[in-house]
């Protein structure tokens, strides 16, 4: 279930399997779970509403439909909207290898950091009305697609699908990190918001696929625990920017107590203190980001 408790606004039919003993099922329309998905970005795994009796031609065909809808209701938001300024495919290579390079080279060993490097740079992507069908249609995940959907309306001033669409500046999927053009609009002393989602990609991406080296036991780019995601990318970002504003290691402590005063997040997955707790370990350390990665590690069950 995405973002809590489900929404069944539109007269729509909530068609969970919890019923009450010998009350008939009702089966949805089509119509139904396309209003259903681009108010919640919710989508029924079954696809029950599709009449075929083929588990694969009803997931073809409610793909089809509801991104469908998606692009047309995105299309349609975004109408008299203004086009924002955004850097060249060459300009955003050139940004997001200068913002993410240190913490890469402090995070890989050096027969990998080009590698990667290579990975990262090509894998921000902005948002634009040339981009956003094809971006939307070739998502693999409906939820995903969705949350893209309101990043991009978000952007442009436009008005999002849902009273629980996210308010983003961007979100990483697998090797992609896509970004809102609000990006260049933040005004947050801490906040590098291209190396927070190029560290998610290290846990979202196999080795295998960013051609390194890889083992059953190696599968990910970096080994970090699923609770300790959001905080490794928070840690990262304030780490990255800490080193930015600094000209020296000396300075990065009192940074990092400034960064402890301030910090605060909505997010129920991170706990701020901790977060504060691992940038100030830290900026005490050689390399800062093995601090990081050894702090957000999956524990290891001693045998």
């Amino acid at each position: 279930m995405r973002n809590g408790s489900p929404h069944w606004g539109l007269g729509l039919v909530d068609h969970s399997p919890q019923q009450a003993a010998g009350e008939p099922t009702v089966r949805p329309t089509i119509a139904s779970e396309i209003a259903r998905y681009l108010e919640t970005g919710e989508s029924d795994p079954r696809h029950d509403a599709w009449p075929s009796e083929s588990f694969m031609a009803r997931a073809r065909q409610a793909r089809e439909d509801l991104r469908g809808a998606l692009v047309t209701e995105v299309v349609r938001r975004s109408e008299g909207a203004e086009r924002p300024v955004l850097p060249s495919p060459s300009e955003t290579m050139a940004l997001t290898r200068r913002k993410t390079e240190p913490m890469i080279r402090g995070l890989f060993p050096r027969a990998e950091q080009e590698i990667v490097l290579d990975l990262v740079q090509r894998s921000v992507v902005f948002l634009t009305p040339s981009n956003i069908e094809a971006v939307l249609l070739d998502e693999s995940f409906d939820g995903a697609a969705w949350d893209m959907a309101n990043l991009y309306l978000g952007s442009i001033g436009a008005e999002l699908l849902g009273p629980e669409a996210p308010t983003i500046v961007g979100m990483s999927q697998e090797a992609r990190c896509y970004v809102s053009p609000a990006y260049f609009d933040r005004d947050e002393p801490f906040a590098i918001f291209i190396v927070h989602e190029v560290a998610h990609i290290f846990h979202n991406c196999k080795r295998r696929t960013a051609g390194l080296p890889f083992t059953r036991r190696r599968e990910w780019m970096l080994d970090i625990a699923f609770r300790k995601r959001e905080t490794f990318a928070y840690a990262c970002e304030a780490y990255a920017s800490i080193r930015e504003r600094s000209s020296r290691a000396s300075e990065r402590p009192d940074l990092a107590r400034q960064f402890a005063a301030c910090f605060t997040t909505s997010d129920e997955r991170v706990v701020p203190a901790e977060v504060a707790d691992i940038v100030m370990e830290a900026t005490g350390r050689r390399n800062g980001w093995k601090v990081i990665l050894e702090r957000c590690a999956p524990q290891r069950c001693e045998t």
